[in-house]
Order: structure tokens, then sequence, then C-alpha cells
């Protein structure tokens, strides 16, 4: 990648070194808080541009199935390699996510292969 831009919004960080913040309140009957996310992603390779998001409420709560999801696969043989590896390494991302149960989070991007342009 000849480029990558990180854009995040600062008020959450604040609010994790900050002791005053309370924790977030449970708001549903699995104990997840009303807290929501967006990932948005955009990658842009000669004039094509491809774009995929992930959103969600409570993204803590949303470790313990993307975990899941992964043990699962490496136990029943979807993967073959040995030692560390990240899991987008071992793993085709729009598959991974779009295994999840929406309720933990919502998958979108376009089929591979399509794009879309870029603005002049």
């Amino acid at each position: 990648m000849p480029e990558i831009r990180v854009c995040i919004n600062e008020a959450p960080l604040r609010d994790l070194s900050d002791p005053a913040t309370p924790p977030p309140t449970a708001v549903d009957a699995d104990g997840r808080s009303a807290q929501t996310f967006l990932v948005d992603v955009v990658a842009r390779r000669a004039g094509a541009l491809r774009r995929a998001t992930a959103s969600g409420h409570d993204i803590y709560a949303v470790t313990a199935p993307i975990v899941v999801e992964a043990a699962a696969r490496i136990i029943d043989g979807r993967v073959d390699r040995i030692g560390v590896a990240a899991a987008g390494e071992l793993f085709d991302a729009s598959d991974f996510l779009r295994a999840l149960d929406p309720a933990h989070l919502t998958f979108s991007a376009p089929a591979h292969g399509q794009t879309g342009r870029t603005r002049p």
C-alpha cells in the first residue's frame, strides 16, 4: 500500500482514558450496550473504487463471535497455515464477516470483482 489514511473519532478514546467515564449500561438481554460502531473501508486503485462497511452495537460484544468463528474455521480445517497470522491472512474477509450473525455485525461490500469508479 503506497498510502493508508485512518480517521477515528477521538471522543471515545478520551473516554477510555478518563477515570470519571462510567462503564456502558446494558440495554438488552445479552448485556450489550447501546454504543454503536462503524468501520468504513475505501480502497482505490487505477481509478477503481471498492468500499466495505461493518457496523453494529457494542463492539466489545462482537469480539466473542469473531473469535468463535475463527476458532471453528481453524478446527474444521479451513486454515492450512501453522503459526502466528492475522485473521486477514487466514480467511477471506468478506466470507468471514458475512458468516457472523447480523445480530452481532452487519457487513456490506460489493461482490468480488465488482468495482465502482472514483470521482474525478
